[in-house]
């Protein structure tokens, strides 16, 4: 099968499209053919380690200490399942299914063998394999965060989502909207017309002003780019308010993949697609991603 492998850290172009081999589903796995799946900017970050102090010591550990111990990245998938190991009772052959692998990455490829019991669900009824893919990372991404925050237990709950157009800030409004948050959203001039579909009404232009010299106060500040620190937004966080970043490390549950396939089924959740790639255009789609001015998500097409 085709595979996009990163042999060392670097810069989009160590990325290589080769041929591995095919993995053979066991016991309680299902093999899965990918028909979609997502350069994200956790991706950019494992391929290229650019993280910041302790963490870059963190990621090593957990991903290699000179190169990607799982060559091939990519972390979340949609696809169709084409052959179930011999324990297998959760999935049949032909379910679409999509899901999450988190640090177990090797989505980046034609074939993935996954544990039934994992972070992966099947699709939502409504969803092309495109926007199944696109759900996940910034879907279970503002879960975590939002539910770190305590956000559902807050008397009051107004948000200030900083960086709001990316995979995550999308997903986060989204998350936000669905615990009935105030929300304020900081983003460029380019990305205002993007929020505001999203259903934001109020809206920072940080390309127009500095939002940190606000006299607003918030209940919850998520920096959904990791651009900021609690030090900067000190000044606009209530007493009791908290600060969150994706900066520090999120874990994803099976309960978050269900939540982003109810809300999708109900109407409340929506893909944001930037751009698509085909798998060969790997590089170019790393390189996009590298920029920082995607809109929600670029989404990989591994096969039709």
């Amino acid at each position: 099968m085709k595979a996009v492998i990163c042999p060392q850290y670097g810069p989009p172009e160590v990325l290589q499209l080769q041929e591995v081999a095919k993995p053979i589903p066991k016991g309680r796995q299902i093999l899965v053919k990918i028909v979609a799946t997502t350069v994200n900017s956790g991706d950019a970050r494992v391929r290229s380690l650019r993280v910041k102090g302790f963490m870059k010591v963190i990621m090593r550990l957990v991903l290699g200490i000179s190169k990607p111990r799982q060559p091939i990245l990519g972390t979340t998938f949609s696809g169709i399942v084409e052959a179930v190991g011999d324990k297998v009772s959760k999935f049949k052959v032909g379910d679409n299914v999509f899901g999450m692998r988190g640090f177990k990455l090797g989505t980046h490829a034609e074939y993935i063998a996954v544990d039934q019991h994992s972070h992966v669900l099947k699709m939502p009824k409504n969803a092309t394999y495109e926007e199944a893919a696109a759900i996940v990372f910034g879907g279970h991404t503002a879960i975590y965060f939002l539910e770190k925050a305590k956000i559902a237990e807050k008397p009051t709950k107004k948000i200030l989502i900083i960086g709001a157009t990316g995979s995550v800030g999308t997903a986060a409004i989204q998350i936000a909207k669905h615990y009935q948050a105030d929300i304020t959203a900081v983003c460029s001039s380019r990305g205002q017309k993007l929020v505001g579909e999203l259903g934001v009404t109020n809206i920072i232009l940080y390309d127009k002003e500095d939002f940190t010299n606000r006299a607003e106060k918030f209940d919850v500040i998520f920096d959904a780019v990791g651009a900021f620190n609690r030090k900067k937004c000190a000044t606009l966080l209530n007493e009791n308010g908290i600060y969150k970043s994706v900066n520090e490390y999120a874990s994803d549950t099976i309960q978050q993949l269900e939540l982003l396939k109810e809300l999708f089924e109900k109407g409340a959740f929506k893909a944001t697609i930037d751009k698509t790639f085909q798998m060969a255009e790997i590089i170019e789609a790393h390189r996009y991603v590298d920029e920082g001015r995607k809109k929600g998500n670029v989404v990989l097409k591994i096969s039709d």
